[in-house]
């Protein structure tokens, strides 16, 4: 657990969040020499065959919530603390996120032999007017390819009624053709969104997963490196039967009966598009904190 700090780990941790603040000030170009000496995955697939991917991209959009934490992710030690545990653990192949985030864990050499996905479009921000008018505000192919990393991800949002869909959309594609030109993975995460009483929601059904899915399929001048991030929905079979691309399941918010959601991706991780899990705060923040007993169990059901 992290939540009982001994007297020698504050001071410890202490002492890290000072290096880095201390680095950043002194030596901002020690950034791209960690990432010049990170040491490359040989393959995006682990020894159990499949991605096991940490996600913490969401602080960038302003979405800090976990579970009944309203400001969870607001602490950025803490949340180092939490990334570092998860990504040693055993069969944690993989981490997305923001160029601030990657760049900590660089300097704290966290990323060795990790498939390390760069998120791209977190301008709309959650709870704004414009949400859906997702804009390209972190990472784009040219800086993820430079940073050596593996590859770039995307949210693409289609809310039938909101025209910014339309520009979003767009750039996406844009997204997908300039990494897929790098022969870097494309991982878009698709969804059908409505405004609900203001705030945008995305429809967690098959027919609308499907629908989503197969205009992300066909976003770019080529699929070849593009990879589905989709959530957990009833009838799974028929929603990831409408492309061949491979896909990842995501965790979304932190459940409240966190061995049903093991279920569900147990049983997703049986269908033969399913290339592995891509979860954030359901293992950074897991009901009871226990980050390590959490993140091993998905594992497990790798």
């Amino acid at each position: 657990m992290l939540a009982e700090w001994s007297s020698a780990e504050r001071t410890d941790r202490a002492d890290r969040l000072q290096e880095l603040v201390e680095l950043r000030v002194r030596r901002p170009e020690a950034v791209a020499e960690a990432a010049r000496r990170r040491r490359r995955p040989d393959s995006l697939l682990g020894e159990h065959g499949r991605l096991m991917m940490i996600a913490a991209d969401h602080p960038a959009r302003g979405a800090l919530r976990a579970g009944d934490r309203p400001l969870a992710m607001a602490d950025r030690g803490d949340l180092l603390d939490r990334l570092c545990l998860a990504l040693s653990r055993p069969g944690v192949n993989g981490v997305l996120g923001t160029p601030d985030v990657l760049d900590d864990l660089l300097l704290l050499g966290a990323l060795d032999g990790k498939v390390v996905i760069g998120s791209m479009n977190r301008g709309g921000l959650a709870g704004t007017a414009f949400e859906i008018d997702d804009r390209f505000t972190a990472f784009d192919a040219a800086s993820i390819a430079s940073a050596r990393y593996e590859g770039g991800k995307m949210l693409a949002r289609i809310d039938p009624e909101d025209r910014a869909t339309a520009a979003t959309l767009e750039s996406c594609g844009r997204a997908v053709s300039d990494l897929a030109a790098h022969r870097l993975m494309a991982m878009v995460e698709p969804f059908i969104s409505h405004r609900v009483d203001g705030r945008v929601r995305n429809e967690l059904t098959a027919e609308a997963m499907t629908r989503a899915s197969t205009v992300a399929a066909g976003l770019g001048n080529t699929s070849a490196y593009t990879w589905l991030k989709v959530p957990i929905v009833e009838e799974m079979e028929r929603a990831m039967a409408a492309t061949t691309l491979p896909a990842l399941i995501l965790g979304g918010e932190v459940a409240d009966d966190q061995d049903a959601a093991f279920a569900s991706w147990s049983k997703a991780l049986a269908l033969p598009t399913v290339k592995g899990l891509v979860i954030g705060r359901s293992l950074l923040y897991p009901p009871g904190d226990d980050v390590a007993a959490a993140v091993d169990t998905a594992v497990g059901l790798l």
